[in-house]
């Protein structure tokens, strides 16, 4: 209750007892989030009892960096139902997703500076346009652009989707200069033509339309994950599910049938395919943990697959021409 006669107050009382100044008091009535009740006969402002509990909500949604209309929605949900519910929530999500944002592009750029900070003096000024190129928190859209221009023509938009999730990496959180390092230049390599004047397109994809696309990338997806599965334990290329599901996606793709002829047919095929070596070299420096084992990639699942196919069929490994890329 206020001192005065009338149980209202002025501006200057309210700001005192609230521990802000008076133009703030001004901001807030003039948005509308602090109402007056009434005027003086010399116009000036007059403030009822609730007037200070109000006050001291609205700074402490403004000390959590809510924007004046999410306070006015607070504010409203409480003078209509009594307590603050789903406005507050969504308000207080929405800061959480923002600071976590800002949180992570925070730690890249301590990331990137640190990277630049202790690189030879002689290479700081290449590196820094590198990782300056870089927006924080990174973006993944340049890498999902290659892809799609990579892929198949006209195959679904829900087989597109399926396939970038796994060959697009997801930067770390918090990542260490290495994996700075390793998405700054996966992102200078996808902003250049794939493959330089080299023809970039695996032989399946001038021969499967839309559908058949689809059903090659599905089954590559699951056997680029068992093959994953294997490699994580230490396994060398050999025979079994992940091989037999490999084969069968190009098989089911070109409506061929799994024989040993067909087998013989795609090791040879697949080894003179075009390669993007360098793109799984980078994904795998940036999804591994520093100083650990290369976690797998769909590249080196495909080349384990490729050396289980060849092993099978007793064909030799060609030697990997310099430059070339893996598809």
């Amino acid at each position: 209750m206020f001192s005065s006669y009338d149980g209202l107050c002025g501006i200057g009382e309210l700001a005192e007892r609230a521990g802000v100044s008076v133009k703030t008091v001004r901001f807030y009535s003039d948005s509308g989030l602090l109402p007056e009740v009434s005027r003086s006969a010399g116009g000036h402002r007059r403030y009822g009892p609730d007037s200070l509990e109000r006050l001291r909500l609205i700074r402490s949604l403004r000390a959590m960096d809510l924007p004046v209309p999410s306070v006015r929605r607070i504010l409203d949900e409480e003078d209509t139902a009594g307590r603050a519910g789903g406005a507050l929530e969504d308000a207080v999500a929405g800061q959480l997703r923002a600071l976590g944002t800002q949180l992570r592009a925070l730690r890249w750029r301590e990331a990137a500076l640190r990277l630049v900070q202790e690189c030879p003096p002689d290479e700081r000024a290449d590196r820094l346009r590198l990782v300056g190129a870089v927006t924080a928190p990174p973006n993944t859209a340049p890498l999902a652009r290659f892809w799609r221009a990579w892929l198949p023509p006209r195959m679904p938009a829900r087989s597109v989707t399926a396939f970038l999730d796994i060959a697009v990496p997801q930067p770390p959180e918090d990542p260490a200069t290495a994996q700075v390092l390793a998405f700054a230049r996966l992102y200078a390599f996808v902003d250049r033509p794939c493959g330089g004047t080299e023809p970039t397109q695996p032989h399946a994809h001038r021969e499967a339309g839309a559908r058949d696309s689809a059903v090659l990338y599905a089954g590559l997806a699951q056997a680029y994950t068992l093959a994953a599965e294997r490699m994580r334990a230490g396994s060398e290329p050999h025979q079994g599910e992940a091989l037999d599901g490999f084969v069968e996606a190009y098989a089911s793709a070109g409506g061929i049938s799994d024989t040993p002829r067909f087998r013989r047919e795609l090791a040879r095929r697949l080894a003179a395919d075009p390669r993007i070596d360098r793109y799984w070299e980078l994904t795998a420096e940036l999804i591994s943990p520093p100083e650990g084992r290369p976690e797998p990639t769909p590249g080196s699942a495909h080349d384990w697959l490729l050396a289980a196919l060849h092993a099978q069929q007793g064909i030799a490994l060609p030697a990997q021409r310099p430059g070339r890329a893996r598809s």
